[in-house]
């Protein structure tokens, strides 16, 4: 790969040009990007979906913005260190990109949870899981959806995955969509260059750990690949180098910011986080087999940095203050390594042969674990939230309930005796928004088959697009609630 390809500033669609007079103020495409993306509804409804916690009532917690916009400024960083490195690990033909590499990872990590449905992660699970008993239980012309739709089509929707809605999203452009973006970006925002009959969450390689695009959008992945020559020497798709820093950025803010979100809401005392913390890197050494000098050293040294800290302020200590300060240094270290790795394994990354992370053999890929196996602990499997996952599940499964049988037969052209809406479809149909009818009508083949599956897609569209409170609100209506 080159970064002459890699970089570049071709779109889906043309682009208006901008006023002549604008040449005198000279800015990036990828400026441009991040300008579009954040004026767009998509990215504001963010605010809206939970990042931990969903339908939390606190006002304190990340959203899915704030944690975008996070991520976002982790990744700009990492693109300003790695242009601008001065290590004896530096990669001088980076240091022409200055402006351009920070600019396309400030944009793909603000886009890298555009897919997500609501209620974060949980939601994503709970629609793969609906289709998987559905596809055999609906019914279209009187044969199990299952039956209509390709193995692949159909795995696409049991495994229903946030990062290719993303790229769903974005590939909606090429059909008249608001988001038209530079396709590195868009390559960039690839993390999974797999489909969904190929990946494999146990695969030695990281990238065919998800699917990362649905079927309807493999056109859209191979122009946008090929665009920018993401293959190996083999010809295989590969990451587009990018992708490894946005994603290193992603973990950072996560495995500290839901930590900090965990301690506030009481889900752990600091004495809590101190001993858990000491047993994980002391488990390292049971067996008497890691020297000095390991990762988990390093990890110590950190924890003994909040323990000073604490001794240092004394009874009277913000305990949430000195813990934010602590995880902004931690922040610094985690950026610190990944920096290095990506230097350290540029050849291979260039080549798209590089299979792990950027925290792989690094001196705080133990510190990253301890991070998010105490979030795991605390956080993700407390009480509180498996409470609030429950009423998400009441919402989601009855939404997809009612919006995929409503768009079962709502195309005029298939419908028969066999297929029409009912007076309930059409009711539901009516609350659709206008952009999903346009862009399947656009996207419309003519194939049945292929067109009864954009079908069930533009009702994961319309549910993924939701924020939690809509999602809320409008469950709550058709239940009578309100």
């Amino acid at each position: 790969m080159d970064w002459k390809h890699l970089l570049s500033d071709r779109k889906l669609a043309e682009s208006p040009a901008l006023p002549d007079q604008f040449a005198r103020f000279p800015i990036n495409t990828f400026e441009l990007d991040y300008s579009n993306l954040v004026s767009s509804a998509a990215f504001r409804r963010l605010q809206d979906k939970t990042q931990v916690y969903p339908l939390d009532k606190g006002d304190f917690v990340r959203t899915r913005l704030t944690h975008s916009i996070e991520v976002s400024t982790v990744a700009r960083q990492l693109g300003m260190m790695v242009t601008d490195d001065r290590s004896q690990y530096a990669r001088a033909e980076l240091q022409q990109y200055r402006t351009e590499i920070p600019s396309v990872l400030a944009c793909v990590a603000l886009l890298h949870d555009l897919g997500n449905p609501p209620f974060g992660h949980f939601g994503e699970a709970l629609i793969g899981e609906w289709f998987r008993g559905a596809l055999d239980r609906l019914t279209y012309k009187g044969q199990p959806l299952r039956q209509w739709l390709t193995p692949q089509m159909a795995r696409d929707l049991e495994n229903f995955e946030g990062n290719a809605q993303a790229l769903r999203l974005l590939g909606k452009a090429a059909r008249g969509g608001s988001i038209n973006l530079s396709m590195a970006v868009i390559g960039a925002l690839l993390k999974y260059p797999t489909d969904s009959m190929h990946f494999n969450r146990k695969d030695p390689d990281i990238r065919r750990h998800k699917l990362g695009y649905f079927a309807a959008e493999e056109e859209i992945f191979r122009t946008v690949t090929d665009t920018l020559a993401m293959h190996d020497a083999a010809g295989a798709v590969c990451r587009h180098p990018l992708t490894y820093l946005m994603e290193a950025a992603d973990d950072i803010a996560y495995a500290t910011a839901d930590l900090e979100d965990a301690l506030n809401k009481g889900l752990f005392t600091m004495e809590q986080f101190l001993n858990r913390y000491r047993g994980a890197y002391r488990d390292q050494f049971r067996n008497g087999t890691l020297p000095h000098g390991t990762p988990a050293d390093y990890s110590e040294r950190l924890l003994q940095e909040l323990e000073q800290m604490r001794q240092e302020a004394g009874p009277d200590r913000d305990e949430a203050a000195l813990f934010h300060t602590w995880l902004l240094q931690v922040r610094n270290w985690l950026m610190y390594v990944a920096i290095y790795r990506f230097n350290k394994s540029y050849d291979e990354i260039m080549a798209g042969t590089y299979q792990e992370d950027l925290f792989y053999q690094t001196n705080h890929v133990l510190t990253l674990q301890i991070l998010k196996d105490i979030t795991a602990e605390y956080a993700y499997d407390s009480a509180g939230i498996l409470r609030l996952e429950l009423a998400a599940e009441s919402i989601v499964t009855f939404l997809l309930e009612k919006y995929v049988h409503a768009v079962l037969c709502c195309d005029e052209a298939y419908q028969d005796a066999l297929c029409q809406p009912t007076s309930s479809d059409r009711k539901y149909l009516a609350t659709l928004p206008r952009e999903h009818l346009l862009d399947y009508r656009r996207a419309r083949t003519g194939d049945e088959k292929t067109d009864l599956y954009l079908r069930i897609l533009m009702a994961t569209d319309f549910l993924s697009g939701m924020t939690d409170g809509y999602a809320r609100t409008l469950y709550r209506e058709a239940r009578g609630i309100d």
